[in-house]
């Protein structure tokens, strides 16, 4: 499977996003420091880290694996878990809870982002058409 380095850019925003936001949702009091710097730069180097390790698995076979939700999914969250343990210590009581838990709301978000933006984000187009009466392009 031949990826060109579009697509691969395009790959490494989606999954630099998804860990991004999981990081921040799933570090303790990240809601009530939405302002930290700190909690902002473990969250874009947990993004950052992820989205690199996305693009390199590109140049192997499992890159088949972004072509289905779910294999998608599962990749996202087992890379978004790599990169948050590398990023920073848990700040669970256990260990590696919360960089599993970081893992998992990045697979859940690439299986929402998946869901909403396929084919043009045809489904988002249709709820503001029913909203405002008016179809979107």
């Amino acid at each position: 499977m031949s990826i060109g380095w579009t697509r691969r850019a395009r790959l490494f925003i989606q999954r630099f996003w998804q860990p991004t936001s999981a990081c921040m949702t799933c570090m303790p009091g990240s809601w009530g420091n939405i302002l930290s710097l700190t909690h902002w730069g473990i969250a874009l180097q947990t993004g950052l880290l992820t989205g690199l390790l996305a693009v390199l698995l590109t140049f192997t076979p499992a890159s088949r694996l972004y072509s289905h939700r779910y294999g998608n999914a599962f990749i996202v969250g087992c890379l978004t878990t790599i990169g948050d343990a590398w990023s920073h210590k848990s700040h669970y009581r256990i260990p590696v809870l919360e960089h599993l838990l970081t893992g998992v709301m990045s697979g859940l978000f690439a299986l929402a982002a998946w869901y909403l933006l396929e084919d043009r984000a045809r489904r988002v187009r249709a709820v503001w058409a029913r909203l405002f009466g008016k179809p979107v392009a």
